[in-house]
């Protein structure tokens, strides 16, 4: 039987690589079609776990993942040698930056290295971890094609980028179109087919390259975007203007123009790292992405800026941030997630520690963090002692679950980064807005 008819009658057996926020969903969202799903990660802990039951990502429904290991759709492994079973396997392994900001594919090497070994007839392979134009086609396919097997005749090789938002409570894996370009026609036919059992659109474009700068594309016009507002944020702390209200009021213009908002750094795996894929990408040929570097300065920058805020404020009550107790609200890097990855948060709070604070934090969502190399453990509620007795009190991340009118009502002094707090008042120092 072809691989097709396989997929259409939910007999394939479905392998994802790499078992985080993107890969763990999906694999759910495979049991969930009436697949059978083998997971595989390096992490032994992570496996033990998921077979226990247990779950560790947000977005993943507790009770779901506990009816699919109780009903073997779904099991966890490190042993890579179970791919030899498999029919259809996806990639979404990490793929950070390294110290020099160039693109570090070393994990997506490891796994096509390991894929190799099993590879047989039949079989489809999908990378969807984020990347620069060409991997597919220059590092994967040459890797799998040494087996003497043939892309496209003998198995089949595609790229579809994860659009994976955390904690997105209206667009999920489901209902989100997925993009997917097949290193042949064949290849793209095939991958079509298994992706529409699980979303409601898929997008099949020409080409893998295609389908990675479209991520590429996605995220970078996020970070220029946010840039800007970045940018025009800090304009308007210089021209006395509050920068919430003018974003607000463009906003009612019902065509050409998207809201984007300032805030206190770009956070999460994707936005911070994905627009240096591409810039990396096109210094090999010779090309310098000059938007994607100023707007890189200008959002980096932010932490450095946010810190400024919270010297001067503390400077207006003569203070110093040395000696100070210095309260951080929020610490993942959006609202309700749990998410710490490139938090901009824990940016500023190391440049607070360097200076000398006496940090503490609440994030209802994250009861510890790694700072400088040991464990913080969060407060676990905030009273009205703590906030008097704290210098200041810096909103990094602005959660549902957060009593801002409570933190307005008994903070000396507050910097907020996230336009949480709607009154005036002398002891609030908003970013993007001018005394």
């Amino acid at each position: 039987m072809n691989l097709k008819n396989i997929i259409d009658n939910r007999e394939a057996q479905i392998g994802v690589i790499g078992l985080g926020y993107v890969g763990l969903p999906l694999a759910i969202e495979f049991v969930h079609a009436g697949f059978t799903v083998t997971g595989i990660d390096i992490d032994e802990l992570r496996v033990k776990t998921l077979n226990e039951g247990n779950n560790y990502i947000q977005d993943v429904s507790d009770k779901h993942l506990r009816d699919a290991v109780e009903n073997n759709k779904f099991s966890a492994s490190t042993e890579f040698s179970v791919i030899k079973n498999l029919d259809c396997v996806i990639i979404c392994v990490p793929t950070p930056l390294n110290k020099q900001k160039n693109p570090d594919v070393s994990f997506i090497n490891s796994a096509i290295k390991e894929i190799k070994k099993y590879i047989h007839p039949n079989m489809l392979v999908v990378l969807e971890s984020t990347t620069y134009p060409g991997t597919t086609r220059e590092l994967v396919a040459p890797e799998l094609e040494s087996t003497d097997l043939k892309i496209g005749q003998d198995f089949y090789l595609c790229f579809s980028p994860e659009r994976i938002d955390p904690g997105n409570t209206v667009y999920n894996t489901a209902n989100t179109p997925k993009v997917l370009g097949g290193i042949t026609p064949n290849c793209g036919k095939i991958g079509e087919c298994l992706y529409e059992t699980i979303v409601s659109k898929v997008v099949l474009v020409s080409s893998p390259e295609t389908a990675e700068m479209v991520k590429l594309l996605e995220n970078t016009f996020r970070a220029i975007n946010i840039g800007l507002a970045n940018e025009v944020a800090i304009m308007c702390e210089k021209l006395g203007i509050d920068v919430w209200e003018v974003i607000d009021a463009a906003a009612t213009k019902p065509f050409g123009y998207m809201k984007f908002t300032p805030g206190p750094g770009l956070g999460g795996h994707c936005i911070p790292i994905d627009p240096h894929y591409l810039s990396w990408k096109l210094k090999t040929l010779d090309y310098n992405a000059r938007f994607i570097q100023l707007a890189g300065e200008i959002n980096t920058s932010m932490p450095f800026h946010v810190v400024d805020l919270v010297r001067a404020g503390l400077n207006r009550n003569q203070k110093s941030i040395s000696g100070c107790k210095i309260i951080v609200i929020g610490v993942a890097y959006k609202k309700n997630v749990n998410d710490v990855r490139e938090s901009p948060a824990l940016d500023v709070m190391r440049l607070l520690v360097n200076d000398g604070a006496e940090l503490s934090f609440h994030d209802p969502f994250v009861p510890n963090i790694k700072l400088n190399g040991s464990q913080l453990d969060g407060l676990s509620h905030l009273t009205e002692p703590i906030l008097n007795e704290a210098d200041a009190v810096v909103i990094m991340t602005d959660h549902d679950q957060i009593d801002f009118d409570f933190i307005e009502q008994h903070g000396n002094l507050i910097i907020d980064t996230r336009n949480s707090i709607k009154k005036s008042s002398a002891s609030v120092i908003k970013l993007g807005v001018g005394n």
